[in-house]
């Protein structure tokens, strides 16, 4: 069993194959709108003020529901997700999407329960009926003081509370860390030398890696589609367990070998002694 292991997803073109931010603007035709305010405040706020734009339109959270219920997956994934949960693994999100877009995919495909924690950007919808998305990180009031992440979530200093929560409870698990993005490589640096990380190959998060390998610390398994992302994370799972069993026997049989060599230092003094006892005398008859 795999008891030993925190598996971290990334959600957008991870778990799920595109954007949930995009598909939903794309499928509520706000493409254009999109396009035009992108240059002018944050991804994260951007969203919520296209969740206001279109609930002005008459876009209900129902209409969101239904697309967000289409989203294109891998079929291995849900396969891998399962497999990878049966064999003992915690399992993690950490995603700069939004709580409500996770939530609802994670539900219609019979995920939820699987994740043990979810880390995003809050959202919830207000007594309108319009979704608010809310950042992970409040910059308006202060920063989070990563210079490489977006300003409403470091995934770096989720990762490093993870780690630390771990190690407060003095459980000594390994990470498998799986994403795509630009927002992936600050956490993949956060990564220590008995942990795995899975960029998807010809992504942002590949590029970064393979810029400049070396900076990476945790061993690295590249994959191209759901397929191969099951694949990879169960030979990772195997092999952590198959290391985990043999450090057992390795340990079981130190722990025999010094009680045999116990045994035989016991059984050797015993028979010294013996040897000096005093022989017994004949008594003549």
């Amino acid at each position: 069993m795999a008891g030993k292991i925190v598996a971290v997803f990334d959600f957008d073109k991870t778990i799920i194959d595109l954007d949930s931010d995009n598909w939903v603007i794309d499928e509520l035709g706000a493409t254009d709108l999109f396009n035009q305010l992108l240059p002018t405040m944050p991804w994260n706020s951007l969203m919520d003020r296209m969740m206001k734009e279109l609930h002005s339109q008459g876009k209900t959270i129902e209409d969101i529901v239904e697309i967000l219920k289409r989203v294109p997956i891998h079929p291995r994934i849900i396969p891998a997700i399962k497999s990878a949960h049966a064999l003992g693994c915690e399992l993690r999100i950490l995603s700069d999407a939004n709580m409500f877009f996770i939530e609802t995919i994670l539900n219609h495909l019979g995920l939820k329960d699987y994740f043990s924690e979810i880390n995003t950007n809050p959202s919830f919808v207000d007594e309108q009926g319009r979704l608010r998305i809310l950042p992970y990180h409040d910059f308006t009031k202060s920063s989070h003081g990563c210079t490489i992440c977006p300003p409403n979530m470091c995934k770096g200093l989720i990762i490093e509370r993870i780690q630390a929560s771990l190690a407060k409870e003095g459980q000594k698990k390994r990470i498998i860390y799986l994403g795509d993005g630009s927002g992936d490589y600050c956490p993949s640096l956060k990564l220590k030398e008995e942990d795995h990380v899975m960029p998807r190959k010809n992504f942002p998060l590949w590029d970064l890696i393979f810029t400049n390998p070396i900076r990476i610390k945790a061993e690295i398994h590249e994959w191209t589609d759901g397929e191969e992302l099951e694949k990879v994370l169960l030979q990772i799972i195997n092999t952590i367990s198959l290391e985990e069993e043999e450090g057992k026997s390795t340990c079981a049989s130190q722990l025999l070998s010094a009680s045999d060599c116990k045994l035989q230092t016991i059984s050797a003094s015993a028979s010294a002694a013996h040897e000096a006892l005093p022989q017994a005398l004949s008594v003549p008859h």
